[in-house]
């Protein structure tokens, strides 16, 4: 698969958020962390990571993870490297000198010169007119792109009001939306296809709603950050006799939705141990018979618990 903004794009990409999170320095814990980051690094596949990711400390253990690697499988790895820029956590700031201050901190614990994708991340905080005036975010993020400091630039969040903002603005090439194009969510829909429509290459990130889609209807407690309530599970239920009866689990047809709809370019999944990115290829590699879709349309929308138009967009 390739992208006019991403040439070695893969199917999926690896998401690092708890990574080396709770970990301390010299630590086994930190240790079992590298060897994940290691793993990771060495599959080939984009690596998706940000300045806040456990308190820096996810970026920090890739970094140390890099640096165990032959200079060549170094040089490869961080090729497919993916960072976003920060508010800062403290004050809650995210303007245009916040994002070169929250990239040089990225680039310090990666211990690289440069990524090649950047994305602004989760700016809730920031009024859209203050991100997007003279010395705000945007401007930052383009100048960065124009110095080539960087090579793409994208806008990573999840609100759909608040991301389309970013989109229609035109500056930016790639877009990740998380939790909003799924078996229970399809709210990403319309802002997708704007993207793709504008070129961008599009990132569809936690496919699994948090645990709901990975567990299934009995064990999963959450989608999108938010108690699953019992209109939401019992549809899952429903979805899970449909895979039963052709064999395949629920989280395979979850992660092959994403990874089968046009509108998507790479699936972010999150990986927390070797064992996990070994359980995403394999579901990804699983064959999903072509009535499971038909059967699951068939199904209805699912009652997401997603209230994007009930957020307030700054």
């Amino acid at each position: 698969m390739t992208s006019a903004h991403i040439p070695n794009l893969t199917s999926l990409t690896l998401g690092t958020s708890p990574l080396g999170g709770g970990t301390l320095p010299g630590s086994a814990e930190e240790a079992a962390a590298v060897e994940t980051a290691i793993a990771m690094l060495r599959s080939g596949h984009l690596v998706d990571t940000a300045n806040m990711y456990a308190g820096g400390r996810s970026e920090e253990v890739i970094g140390i993870a890099l640096g165990e690697l032959s200079p060549e499988e170094r040089e490869a790895a961080a090729e497919r490297l993916i960072t976003k820029v920060d508010r800062d956590l403290e004050t809650g700031i995210l303007d245009g000198d916040r994002v070169r201050r929250s990239y040089e901190e990225s680039l310090a614990r990666l211990g690289v010169d440069r990524v090649r994708y950047l994305h602004l991340h989760d700016p809730y905080l920031t009024p859209f007119a203050e991100a997007s005036g003279a010395g705000g975010a945007i401007e930052a993020m383009v100048a960065l792109r124009e110095e080539g400091a960087t090579d793409a630039i994208g806008i990573a969040a999840g609100r759909v009001p608040v991301v389309a903002q970013y989109v229609a603005t035109g500056a930016f090439d790639l877009l990740l939306l998380h939790n909003r194009l799924t078996l229970v969510d399809r709210s990403a829909t319309g802002l997708m296809t704007e993207a793709k429509s504008r070129g961008m290459t599009v990132f569809n990130a936690a496919p699994f709603g948090g645990d709901l889609l990975a567990k299934g209807s009995t064990a999963g407690t959450s989608y999108a950050y938010r108690p699953v309530t019992d209109e939401l599970r019992a549809w899952t239920a429903r979805a899970e006799e449909v895979c039963a009866s052709h064999g395949v689990p629920l989280n395979a047809v979850a992660l092959q939705f994403s990874l089968r709809s046009p509108l998507v370019d790479s699936t972010v999944v999150g990986i927390s141990s070797p064992a996990r990115l070994e359980e995403a290829l394999t579901l990804a590699a699983t064959e999903i018979p072509d009535g499971v879709w038909d059967e699951i349309e068939a199904l209805g929308a699912a009652p997401s618990t997603v209230r994007d138009d009930l957020e307030p967009v700054l």
